[in-house]
């Protein structure tokens, strides 16, 4: 399964100290050098630099078709690392794109791109018994809580599904 990352569910899962979710999910993930770059250049991010370095199931590519990239940027005005996260994802015939952004999933959605964001990354998680409902709602108040922008009926709703599947767990045993 070959999964291509943005940024943003990387640095997301990092500021809560749930990086290590997306090796237990899918063992690797690509990132084009756009992402890379936004990750470890940024002086915003310079507290994760380190763990973006020495991770070793993160592996960087450079898209080959690079005039595909600023079409994209052009036409949609997304930023390096989404547009390149979307050519490279087309370019490895890539199972998954990790994307957060609004603009950047409409133009995936429009792309026929299967993506996934933080939260639907979360609730796989859960769905696959690695993280619990009690981590959830803890990661999700963290969300709340800082710079990640997230709303609160989405976070409404995942609480709602994981408190039913927990519910409909505990009414099964």
């Amino acid at each position: 399964m070959i999964i291509v990352s943005d940024t943003t569910p990387i640095l997301s899962l990092l500021k809560v100290g749930r990086l290590g979710l997306l090796e237990s999910l899918y063992h690797e993930i690509v990132v084009p050098q756009a992402v890379y770059d936004e990750l470890t250049r940024n002086e915003e991010y310079k507290n994760e630099i380190k763990e973006i370095t020495e991770c070793t199931f993160l592996s960087v590519e450079k898209v080959q078709n690079m005039e595909s990239v600023d079409i994209l940027r052009n036409v949609t005005g997304l930023d390096a690392g989404e547009s390149e996260s979307l050519v490279l994802y087309g370019e490895k015939k890539a199972d998954l794109l990790l994307i957060d952004e609004h603009k950047g999933r409409s133009v995936a959605k429009r792309m026929s791109v299967n993506h996934v964001g933080t939260v639907g990354i979360l609730m796989q998680a859960f769905d696959e018994k690695i993280i619990t409902e009690g981590e959830i709602k803890e990661i999700l108040e963290i969300f709340l809580a800082s710079d990640i922008r997230l709303s609160q009926k989405l976070c409404n709703r995942v609480l709602d599904y994981v408190s039913s599947k927990s519910a409909q767990k505990t009414k099964d045993q």
